[in-house]
């Protein structure tokens, strides 16, 4: 028999334990056949790129699609062009009564918008500010209206790892082993106590004695006006969701964490005070802006100016979010304003973000790919097999193996790294769950296909055309013969043309555009055993200088 229950606490085990149920042998082949079809990709794929690039790679059905998007990333961010723009700004004020600077945009001429993201004639510009010069600026629209900022959902899995690295750069994978050890139980004076729920889940339901508790918590704490008349209640969008657990939440709004702060080290406190502030605002009410938009015309130009202020902070005397109020005067439709400054100033675009922790598991998300407990575990692996490293603020970037790697099965197995591939494999694991497909049948088709075809590359794909070794104009320090490039696991290598009599290897550096600090000499590009990349002095071991990361004083 089975038990089910949605949240792990007495009364729902108790009911669960009253009322088993017979084990649902859909859920059990559904299960099984994401086993399978896991384990077919893993296990098939690896020992194909071992073969064809070098040892100690990995391919899966989600760590190859979570790959491809850091690889694709990359190349945007290389072939982005930056566009030049022009944005005309006017600091205006009232001709009377007040100090305030009004700061607004050019945002209409004639009627017609302005292209996003800006004007890129500069000689247009020009042209403008001249025509401006002796403009009168007069106020003839005023928009007011108030803005509702909704409480946020309590926290998910990915949710928690996404806010867990914006707030404190704490990657997916930390935050996981300090949310399972707040789940598993602290020592406080009454004993081991598990201070949050459980923490793998991909639902926003929170049990209804935990909705009872934290009103109660808001009324005693925070007043009446904090509290909707009815709980809040989140519905998680993607179709994906299993919803087997309830949101993370503390297990007791009235453990805050101030009670908590000689128990815990600053990283759980970080992680435990995010969830309860994020577990209390989602059941307060919303927060409220009262927001002010001022048009103004100067001959046929229009500029708009922004205001924003807080009328009722709700959700937010809990959970603290970045916003910024602007303050606009009190302004009169057919009031005119006196221009103190007009100018343009010179932009360019800027190509997307590299992925970071919290980006990636967002757009892993979207696209289904994972589960909840697999979001840390995808990023620790592409990074342990050295596919990807983390730069100074973070952000991951492919390495050349990474690069080599994702290109290979990109061509020659588009369907297993394909974005949609997860979510229409999850489909039919959801059909086999419902009955309405058979466990064998599903991997059958996805098998049979994938078999032949790997059966064809590796009698079509060859090493050298993947990897080419060329001859460079390195000598071998031992046997005097011509150094070639060869690729191991973290890149490339300098290996003697003569292997295997001459087994000489050397690294292939990259110069650093500073020089060394210590000595002058130049620095240059290591990497350690794990492929992590720091600076180094090549007047190494004479000096022993090095960083991971520039200096601030760097001797150029």
């Amino acid at each position: 028999e089975r038990i089910v229950f949605h949240e792990i606490t007495k009364k729902a085990i108790e009911e669960a334990l009253k009322n088993p149920k017979d084990i649902d042998k859909n859920l059990v082949d559904a299960q099984q056949a994401r086993r399978i079809l896991d384990r077919l990709v893993g296990y098939k794929l690896s020992p194909f790129l071992w073969q064809k690039i070098t040892k100690k790679l990995s391919a899966g059905r989600v760590q190859s699609v979570a790959l491809r998007l850091i690889v694709e990333r990359e190349q945007e961010i290389e072939n982005f062009k930056p566009e030049e723009y022009f944005v005309i700004l006017a600091k205006l004020k009232k001709k009377e009564g007040t100090k305030e600077i009004i700061e607004a945009q050019l945002e209409k001429i004639e009627d017609k918008s302005i292209e996003k993201p800006g004007i890129k004639n500069q000689k247009e510009v020009a042209n403008i500010v001249r025509d401006l010069e002796n403009a009168e600026f007069k106020i003839f629209k005023i928009l007011k209206k108030e803005i509702k900022k909704s409480s946020p959902a309590p926290f998910i899995t990915s949710t928690l790892q996404e806010e867990s690295f914006k707030r404190f750069k704490i990657n997916s994978k930390t935050t996981m082993m300090i949310a399972q050890k707040l789940y598993e139980g602290i020592d406080l004076k009454e004993g081991r106590v598990g201070l949050i729920t459980y923490i793998r889940t991909d639902s926003f339901n929170i049990s209804q004695d935990a909705q009872n508790l934290a009103r109660e918590y808001i009324i005693k704490n925070f007043g009446k006006d904090y509290l909707p008349e009815t709980p809040n209640v989140f519905k998680k969008k993607s179709k994906l969701a299993q919803e087997a657990h309830e949101a993370i939440r503390p297990t007791d709004p009235f453990r805050t964490p101030e009670l908590l702060k000689e128990f815990l080290s600053p990283q759980e406190l970080k992680i435990y005070t995010l969830i309860w502030q994020m577990y209390l605002s989602s059941q307060m009410k919303p927060a409220i802006f009262d927001s002010v938009e001022i048009l103004i015309k100067a001959k046929k130009y229009i500029f708009c100016a922004h205001g924003s202020t807080l009328k009722f902070n709700g959700y937010l005397k809990v959970y603290p979010s970045k916003f910024e109020e602007a303050f606009l005067p009190d302004l009169k439709i057919g009031e005119t304003l006196n221009l103190l400054e007009l100018k343009y100033e010179q932009k360019f675009t800027k190509p997307p973000a590299r992925y970071n922790d919290a980006s990636l598991i967002k757009i892993l998300e979207k696209y289904g790919i994972g589960r909840p407990s697999t979001y840390a575990p995808i990023i620790s692996t592409i990074i342990q097999r050295g596919y990807v490293r983390r730069e100074e603020n973070k952000a991951f970037k492919p390495t050349e193996i990474g690069i080599t790697v994702n290109n290979l099965l990109v061509e020659h197995f588009p369907q297993i790294v394909d974005y949609n591939f997860t979510a229409k494999m999850e489909d039919d694991l959801d059909k086999i769950a419902a009955g309405k497909k058979e466990m064998v049948e599903v991997v059958r088709k996805f098998y049979e296909p994938f078999h032949i075809l790997l059966l064809e590359k590796y009698k079509t794909v060859k090493k050298e055309d993947i990897i080419k070794p060329e001859k460079t104009s390195e000598i071998c320090d031992k046997c005097g013969a011509p150094m070639m490039t060869r690729f191991s696991k973290f890149g490339k290598f300098l290996a003697c043309s003569q292997f295997p009599k001459c087994k000489n290897t050397k690294s292939i550096l990259l110069k650093a555009d500073f020089l060394c600090p210590d000595c002058g000499a130049e620095v240059v590009i290591k990497s350690t055993k794990s492929g992590k990349k720091f600076y180094g002095c090549s007047a190494y071991p004479k000096c022993s200088w090095g960083s991971w990361s520039k200096p601030k004083d760097e001797k150029k």
